[in-house]
Parts: C-alpha cells; structure tokens; sequence
C-alpha cells in the first residue's frame, strides 16, 4: 500500500472512530480523541467534560469500549486514557452539541449561533465560525455563516490552529446541521495575519476574502 493511500485509509478510519465515540459518549459531554500507533499497541486519548461517564463503574465502560476498538475497528492493543475537558468552551465537539441542543429546544437559529460565538469568544479565542443549514427559513435547505475573530481557510495555519466539530439535530421540518470552527488561544499565525488581527481591535473595516463589512 502506498504511503499517500495508507494516510488516507488510517484518517477515514479516525474518523469514523470519532464519530461512533461521539454517539456512544455525547452525554459525556465528548470532546474528541487522540489515536496514536506505537510499538505496542495503540494509545487512544478520549476527552470528554465527564470522563466518569467513559470509565464506567469499576472501568467497565472503558473494558468494553477497547474491545469494540479492537474488534470493530482494527486497533492493535487499544490502551485508553480519558482526559477531563478543562475549557469547554473552547472545544469545538462540546459547542457544536449545545448549539444543536438549543435548537432542539426551540432556540431560534441566530441567537443559538450569537450565543455560541459570544461564549467562544469570550473564553479567549482567536477566531470562530458557525455554520447551521437546514430548512432555517423556507422549505429549501440553505445555510447560513456566523463568524468572529479570524479563521485560517487554507494552508498550514488552518491543519494546525483550526478545529472543528459537526452536530446534527432532527426537528420537525428536517435535519439541521450545526458545524463550529474554532481557533485557539494559542494559535500563532505569520506576521500578515497579526497585523489584520491589530487593525481589527482598533476598530479598521476590513475588506477582502474572510473580512466582514
């Protein structure tokens, strides 16, 4: 197998491994995994708001998801370690569930998105973007962006610096789909996007691809 076909293989597979965690575990308040291959086996990281929830009483929960790892999805000795998420705010899986979670309740669209950008924000990050689709207004599906701070759409900032977590809610005219981006604290990006970031704090409209008028 070709290095650029097993790259592609083992992100699918991370991938569908994520999104069965996120099923079993969304009242855990799941917030993403870590897999990493090594010499003997593969360590997994879960991080959840409730990691009690993934151990399970007597770390039965946890026994039973490594064999399902092994079994369903072809880990080699799958060692889990569960880590507590510390800002929820700031984690993409946790935000985009309680934005699906308020339209579930009936929360109108754009202030479930305004409430979440403000949350995000406000706990330090650099830049956020929520994106809901569905049958927001009329019986054709559209979507609609809401966006603060900066966010990286190419290149080696937006591997490194961004992530991202979709969520799906079923309500009565359909199937909605909430996706958050988010850029974290710690971020650093080059000297163009400092600058852009500097004459946004002092107020500067900005134009041009990813400014908002």
């Amino acid at each position: 197998m070709s290095t650029i076909k097993h790259f592609i293989n083992e992100n699918i597979k991370k991938a569908e491994i994520d999104e069965f965690l996120w099923k079993e575990f969304e009242r855990a308040g799941y917030g993403g995994v870590d897999v990493t291959k090594t010499p003997l086996g593969t360590n997994v990281v879960v991080y959840a708001m409730r990691p009690g929830l993934i151990i399970g009483r007597g770390g039965e929960t946890i026994k039973n998801l490594a064999k399902v790892l092994e079994e369903k999805f072809n880990l080699p000795n799958p060692q889990i370690s569960v880590a507590e998420i510390e800002v929820p705010e700031l984690n993409p899986y946790v935000m985009a569930s309680r934005v699906a979670a308020a339209l579930r309740r009936g929360v109108h669209f754009r202030r479930a998105a305004f409430w979440a950008l403000n949350q995000i924000m406000g706990a330090g990050a650099l830049g956020v973007e929520i994106i809901i689709s569905g049958k927001l207004r009329t019986e054709r599906a559209h979507a609609e962006k809401f966006r603060d701070g900066y966010i990286p759409k190419s290149g080696d900032p937006a591997m490194k610096y961004v992530r991202k977590a979709v969520a799906h809610v079923q309500l009565k005219p359909g199937i909605f789909g909430v996706q958050v981006l988010i850029v974290s604290p710690d971020a650093r990006f080059p000297d163009e996007v400092k600058i852009l970031e500097e004459a946004a704090s002092s107020g500067q409209i900005l134009s041009g691809e990813g400014g908002e008028e």
